[in-house]
């Protein structure tokens, strides 16, 4: 990327601790004429959705009952079905166990006005004795992101967690309470070459049309932006089975990486689903900043913020400009406590409802919060 060029325009982010300020944009080619990125501004209600110890749910593995939403809830993907928000969030269980020793259950709420949700009293998917069980099991199924298809199927990607290795899967439904298990997106894929490759993190490309937001396909095939180090991409032609892009030595092709001494100096993971717009394919992803070396001191170390970044529409793989400045962190006394204390704003759910866009995200592995772009 040594031909992009710096421009610098402004933006009206407003309400977070990343401070008013010029924002400066990386682009190729050409100018970003057009205002590409979304601002958002945290709700005045925050957090919105908390843990709760109340709801038991038996456990089909262990055949015990389980406080299955007592330590966290947090991470979640949304999506609008008759005039609702349906929330799918990630659910931990032992408050005692330490980060990443806990396990994890996908539960299900409801909202009318998108910010007061109900929640069903039992996860809608969890570790099983089924066949996927050697992925999901004992860590769980953690960070749903969903999408509707035009034909009326949701597609949930999460990731399972065999506490060995994190593989990228996905689920689909007709309901959203019902879902069927596919398994590991990448099994099929160049023989299973990347089925034990660490995965997660899918946002498959949406378009708002109508002010109905559907998965897109291009070309005949969907895309998805992944991983979590740095950005891959994958395409598929059903939703459920994916082939990652490799780069000319065959390896998985990086179409965005962090960028040292800044906030995502860490790593580039991606958040909700991308939107395909006029502009180009806008991606909003969760980066880190670095412990040490290479880290910036804008930020505390270890930070998680919410970044944008845009690719080409025509040549999904093509970066065209990145938010220099983050659009989103942690300000909040929520979002600095809890499970990661470095401070998280780990954004994950995106709808357009009633006219406006609704930002969900989980805040330091232990609460859901909420930020609106008018």
């Amino acid at each position: 990327m040594n031909f992009r060029i710096t421009l610098l325009i402004v933006i009206s982010v407003i309400g977070f601790s990343c401070k008013q300020q010029k924002t400066e944009v990386q682009t190729t080619e050409k100018n970003v004429k057009d205002f590409w990125m979304l601002g958002f501004e945290k709700t005045d209600v925050n957090p919105i959705m908390t843990a709760d110890s109340t709801p038991i749910f038996t456990d089909p593995v262990t055949k015990k009952k389980v406080h299955w939403q007592k330590a966290d809830v947090f991470n979640p993907g949304v999506i609008v079905r008759n005039d609702t928000v349906f929330m799918l969030f990630r659910a931990e269980d032992n408050p005692a166990a330490i980060l990443g020793g806990r396990t994890s259950r996908i539960g299900l709420a409801y909202s009318t006005n998108g910010v007061d949700f109900t929640k069903y009293p039992e996860p809608v998917l969890y570790p099983d004795n089924d066949e996927f069980s050697k992925w999901d099991q004992p860590g769980g199924i953690e960070d749903p992101r969903i999408v509707e298809t035009a034909n009326g199927t949701y597609i949930m990607h999460y990731t399972s967690w065999n506490k060995d290795v994190a593989r990228l899967s996905c689920a689909t439904s007709k309901d959203l309470r019902t879902w069927t298990k596919h398994g590991p997106v990448f099994q099929k894929a160049y023989d299973g070459k990347f089925l034990d490759v660490w995965s997660k993190s899918g946002s498959v490309v949406t378009e708002l049309v109508d002010g109905r937001l559907t998965a897109k396909k291009i070309n005949g095939k969907y895309l998805m932006y992944w991983g979590e180090l740095f950005v891959n991409l994958a395409q598929s032609e059903n939703g459920i089975d994916w082939t990652p892009l490799l780069d000319e030595e065959g390896e998985l092709l990086h179409v965005f990486e962090p960028t040292l001494n800044e906030f995502d100096s860490h790593l580039t993971e991606p958040g909700p689903p991308a939107l395909y717009t006029e502009n180009g394919i806008l991606l909003l992803y969760n980066g880190k900043n670095l412990n040490g070396a290479g880290a910036t001191t804008k930020y505390p170390e270890g930070t998680y913020c919410g970044g944008q970044v845009l690719f080409d529409k025509n040549d999904p793989k093509k970066f065209l400009a990145r938010l220099e400045t983050p659009f989103i962190c942690p300000s909040l006394p929520h979002e600095i406590s809890g499970q990661y204390k470095a401070g998280t704003t780990f954004i994950e759910g995106l709808v357009y409802f009633k006219n406006r866009w609704f930002l969900y995200y989980g805040t330091a592995d232990s609460m859901v919060g909420l930020a609106v772009k008018e």
